[in-house]
């Protein structure tokens, strides 16, 4: 009896091994398919680009041609934006891409520090923010993301030492998806260049951001798409458009995006590519500085023809030379503003002023927002000390326009008025 049991018992078991072996050999095989297939996908997406990009090449840019180049384009950004988030892909940096590093933000405002590997990043972020980060001389040092805060004129300003990004990073390369992705949040992004090396890295960093949907230094166009049920294309230019832009280009964009019914209005002067970010809707549009660090192996001559471009800064971070310029760049471009808070019968805090970021002056009812959103709802009027009062202190309310080191109390209603 004992013996038959122990063979049932055998029996059972290998039974049960076979099924789960089955089992296993079967979602693994079905899951190597799937790898399979996409990979197969992903690869004709990006020989149809490569077909596109071929074709736009061999086409003459003129008034003849704007509508094929045109559909060309909207094609080409389809392509793309499938390939950086699979079939159906909608934007850029959105979850179906891969995730960026988890970094909480803290502080006002957040820099990133972007560039091609042993450019001297790591050694910047530690003369700003004193933070330690691994600096070697081979490449690839930092793997992972190294945050640091910077204070400056009361403000706290988060700096992220990203990893080192390398050609074809947009299409995942070297980790380059979750280095671009972490860019895409900051306020302000530092492309850091060797001096030392050509300006062709330069390029490839600006087209890398260009793909993962990051508009360097530009504003987004005023132009405003209506969906409608029907109706057809209303098409209407409120100036007159001379970068290629015409009724049938956009007609044939749209009807790319199979958009059938929608009101179209340019309030600028637009190229193509602007008008399908804006179809698009999913473009980060972040100012951009240039840092070219090592200036210490240059010479004066060659100092002289690096100060020809726009939007750079020379430093030497191992030396410490230039950074105080850098530091008040950053100010100036994230257009960050001093408030100072005081409280009622009390002197003014000027150790942790609020920073606010605005192009325009900002206002009383922003400032409140900034401190906190229920302020409103109990607010009086304001006492504000500084450039933009008329008189020392002026009684304001909360249209009043404000600026750099004012002073303010906020009064709140009593008595139920």
């Amino acid at each position: 009896i004992e013996r038959t049991s122990i063979s049932k018992a055998r029996s059972t078991n290998t039974k049960s091994s076979a099924v789960s072996l089955t089992t296993h050999i079967a979602s693994h095989h079905i899951t190597s398919h799937c790898i399979t297939s996409q990979y197969i996908n992903m690869s004709d997406i990006q020989k149809k680009i490569e077909e596109i990009e071929a074709e736009m090449a061999r086409t003459q840019k003129n008034k003849a041609t704007n509508y094929h180049i045109g559909t060309l384009k909207a094609k080409l950004a389809k392509l793309r934006s499938e390939l950086l988030n699979g079939p159906g892909g909608k934007s850029a940096g959105t979850k179906n891409a891969e995730r960026g590093f988890d970094v909480t933000k803290s502080g006002d405002t957040r820099i990133g520090l972007v560039g091609f590997p042993s450019v001297g990043k790591s050694t910047l972020l530690t003369t700003l923010t004193g933070t330690r980060s691994e600096a070697a001389a081979y490449e690839f040092t930092t793997l992972t993301c190294i945050p640091g805060t910077m204070k400056y004129k009361g403000a706290r300003i988060q700096v992220l030492d990203l990893p080192g990004i390398i050609e074809g990073a947009a299409e995942g390369k070297g980790r380059g998806r979750q280095v671009i992705s972490t860019a895409r949040t900051c306020n302000m992004i530092l492309i850091v260049l060797d001096a030392g090396k050509p300006l062709t890295h330069k390029k490839i960093i600006e087209q890398e951001l260009f793909s993962f949907g990051i508009r360097i230094n530009q504003k987004p166009p005023n132009v405003k798409i209506v969906k409608k049920e029907n109706g057809g294309i209303g098409y209407q230019e409120n100036v007159l458009q001379t970068k290629g832009m015409t009724n049938e280009v956009a007609r044939v964009i749209l009807k790319e995006y199979k958009i059938s019914c929608a009101e179209v209005i340019l309030r600028e002067d637009i190229t193509v590519d602007q008008f399908i970010d804006v179809i698009e809707g999913n473009r980060a549009y972040i100012p951009v500085l240039y840092v070219f660090n090592k200036i210490d192996s240059l010479t004066i001559e060659e100092l002289d023809i690096l100060d020809q471009m726009p939007n750079y800064v020379p430093l030497s971070s191992q030396h410490g030379w230039n950074i105080e310029e850098l530091m008040q760049e950053i100010w100036d471009r994230c257009n960050m503003l001093r408030i100072y808070t005081k409280p009622r019968g009390q002197i003014p805090d000027y150790e942790e002023p609020v920073i606010l970021h605005s192009e325009k002056s900002p206002t009383i009812e922003e400032f409140c927002n900034r401190l906190h959103k229920s302020i409103m709802n109990e607010f009086s009027h304001a006492v504000v000390w500084g450039r933009s009062a008329k008189h020392q202190p002026q009684r304001c309310g909360k249209d009043h326009l404000l600026q750099d080191e004012d002073i303010v109390q906020i009064c709140k209603k009593t008595g139920g008025k």
